[in-house]
């Protein structure tokens, strides 16, 4: 065997996964955008462009669009600030720092369907428990999973705390880096924390920080188990994202044509999205050589 082919063979098992388990579905999934087919019937007639134009067409479609953008818009910012925040304080080593860091994590390797259905009895208006410590301090029933603002609002909170263990744990690895030094230099220069913070430990852990945006930002865009499980979409199509959407088109409604040129929407907008971030926030990142 030539020595130049032994690379190649080592890793295609691996290219030969990737192939049968991602690539292989992406042009499956773009093929079936422009048919029309339900699962059911051998025919699968090529229909071309009448399945983008029947979503972009929908109201369904710009709702969860909007619905999503809200989750994206709100939960990113939330999620990263809260998790420096707590990764700043959390970045000393101590077993207490230790302990807390596991505690955090924890959520993150839990299964989401076991979370979804915990929370669903915490925000249930008759027997929840959020509602039982409202009554307890005197105030009135809120309808959590009824409202629609409320509604969404649980469902970002819930996927924040889900989500913080992991941006943590990043985020303290990104902190450790940073040199001892270069604090040491503010120190004696007079800065004050909120200055060397903003000054030294910003700048510094951009990197992370945009890694955690790209991911967040993905991650926020294919949110679909706690929403099928605490709301299904409701109330009035309030927390309907678009993943969900997509399920419930291609796999409740059977319209595989349509649910694939959602899936092909998705696709392109998650990398026009990923481009944007890198010219706006990649700009300012610096790694060091």
């Amino acid at each position: 065997m030539s020595p130049k082919l032994t690379p190649y063979l080592l890793v295609a098992p691996l290219l030969a996964f990737i192939a049968v388990f991602t690539y292989i579905p992406i042009f499956t999934s773009i093929d079936l955008s422009f048919r029309s087919w339900n699962f059911m019937s051998p025919d699968m007639p090529f229909v071309g462009l009448d399945n983008y134009a029947r979503l972009l067409g929908s109201q369904s479609f710009w709702n969860s669009m909007s619905v999503t953008t809200i989750f994206a818009v709100v939960s990113v910012p939330l999620r990263l600030a809260l998790a420096l925040a707590i990764a700043s304080y959390l970045k000393r080593e101590a077993a207490s720092s230790r302990v807390l860091r596991g505690a955090l994590f924890l959520p993150t390797i839990t299964s989401t369907v076991s979370i979804a259905v915990v929370f669903s009895w915490v925000f249930s208006t008759d027997y929840g428990l959020a509602n039982a410590f409202l009554s307890a301090l005197g105030l009135g029933k809120m309808p959590w999973l009824q409202d629609p603002t409320l509604a969404l609002l649980v469902l970002i909170l819930i996927n924040t705390w889900k989500q913080l263990g992991y941006d943590v744990i990043i985020y303290i690895a990104g902190l450790q880096a940073v040199p001892q030094e270069l604090y040491d230099a503010a120190a004696i220069d007079g800065g004050k924390r909120w200055q060397v913070f903003r000054r030294v430990t910003v700048p510094l852990i951009m990197p992370t920080t945009y890694f955690l945006l790209v991911v967040s930002v993905i991650e926020a865009f294919q949110v679909f188990t706690i929403i099928n499980v605490m709301t299904r979409g409701g109330p009035a199509g309030a927390t309907d994202m678009l993943v969900h959407l997509l399920y419930r088109t291609g796999f409740v409604l059977f319209d595989i044509g349509t649910g694939s040129a959602l899936a092909v929407i998705l696709f392109a907008l998650l990398i026009v999205l990923a481009l944007l971030k890198s010219r706006i926030v990649g700009s300012k990142v610096h790694y060091e050589a």
